[in-house]
């Protein structure tokens, strides 16, 4: 299937090792990965890559109809010595991290003007996060970002969605040897927006990345996170917190693709559910190929039901091709409060609705702690109350 796609031009090595491992898993799509916006059908939602999606909801973002009519403010905050850059489509870091694996991410690669690419250069430890705030303005517009943290530096980013908008974009994470990566993205957009983007991250040889991303606003949000290992001794941890209103769809769909030897991943997402037509889907994909022995992985869902008429879709899947890993797991768990919590604070007389609030607190508590951006945290926290006070 390689052959089917359509490369940008500069793809160096590691783009090369990008390729090779989404044309493994291509066989999972309803067409080979391509930055080319036609090698892709219109989907028609029988598909498994579409099938939990409200297509009718996506305004045109999945079958060419989408304009980009729209305005979006973007703002980057970045500690000295960092770069930002806006550049042409054939730049050489644009592609290397991963392919479009579906009709709306390569509408997105070929509906951009320009990239930006944030640089941190090799060996730098930011002590300020990088902030990408993007704060829609109504209409359709598309977008590409390239975050490059190079050999041995350390930083954290901060991704920061808010306003109307129609959104698709793509996010690239370059983590260099030896570098140390933290994302934050928050999805708290308006009621009215669609937002829907690929995330690809290749992590370099004895790199670390953590990723958490929080989904509250939308009214349909849909995130693709894809890892994959450019070099042995990488590890990944994919957090995410999401709470769904009535009416929200809210989508995550991830893919670990364990190409190199001796990596983790472990992967965590946790999803609260309140109102009439509330839908979450979850899909995590860990696929570990025979190139990777010595792979430790695991991966786990769990959803909190609030109320009647609230619908989760959970899929975990896990394919291993070599029996020679360290290990490999998966759980996914849906439900409703846990009565046995709740009578246990009652009995010590706190009240049934807070009783019922501390139990969602800290369902979410060890998801919230991961980000380690103070403000953020406390913003989320605020976040979830509100929510709550809707509910419970």
């Amino acid at each position: 299937m390689a052959e089917a796609q359509n490369i940008p031009a500069g793809s160096t090595t590691a783009g090369a090792i990008a390729v090779a491992a989404e044309s493994t898993v291509a066989t999972r799509m309803s067409a080979p990965p391509s930055f080319d916006v036609a090698d892709f059908p219109v989907p028609h939602g029988r598909e498994e890559e579409w099938r939990f999606t409200p297509l009718a909801r996506l305004r045109g973002l999945h079958d060419g109809t989408a304009v980009a009519d729209g305005a979006i403010k973007a703002q980057i905050d970045a500690p000295e010595g960092v770069t930002v850059e806006s550049v042409d489509r054939g730049d050489a870091r644009i592609g290397k991290a991963g392919i479009p694996v579906d009709r709306i991410a390569a509408q997105a690669f070929s509906s951009f003007a320009k990239a930006t690419v944030v640089t941190v250069p090799k060996e730098a430890v930011l002590t300020e996060p990088v902030r990408l705030t993007l704060h829609g303005e109504g209409g359709t517009t598309f977008g590409h970002t390239v975050f490059d943290v190079q050999a041995f530096a350390e930083a954290v980013i901060v991704i920061d969605h808010t306003g109307d908008a129609v959104r698709a974009a793509n996010v690239d994470f370059l983590v260099g040897d030896g570098a140390k990566l933290t994302v934050v993205s928050v999805q708290d957009w308006d009621d009215t927006a669609v937002h829907c983007s690929q995330h690809n991250t290749l992590i370099g040889r004895d790199a670390t990345f953590k990723s958490i991303v929080v989904t509250f606003g939308g009214d349909v949000v849909r995130i693709h996170p894809r890892i994959t290992y450019a070099g042995p001794g990488g590890e990944a941890e994919l957090f995410g917190l999401y709470f769904t209103d009535a009416g929200q769809h809210q989508e995550h769909r991830l893919l670990v693709n364990h190409v190199a030897p001796h990596c983790k991943s472990n992967v965590v997402y946790k999803g609260a559910l309140q109102g009439q037509d509330a839908h979450a889907v979850w899909i995590g994909d860990v696929l570990i190929e025979k190139t990777a022995e010595g792979t430790d992985t695991y991966e786990m869902n769990r959803n909190l039901v609030l109320t009647d008429g609230a619908r989760v879709d959970s899929v975990p899947n896990l394919e291993i091709e070599t029996g020679e890993i360290v290990g490999a797991g998966h759980a996914s768990a849906t439900g409703r409060f846990d009565d046995e919590q709740l009578f246990y604070l009652q009995a010590r007389g706190i009240p049934a609705d807070e009783a019922r609030r501390l139990v969602v607190r800290g369902f979410f508590a060890e998801l919230v702690q991961q980000i380690g951006v103070p403000d953020i945290e406390e913003r989320l926290l605020t976040k979830i109350e509100t929510e709550l006070q809707g509910s419970v």
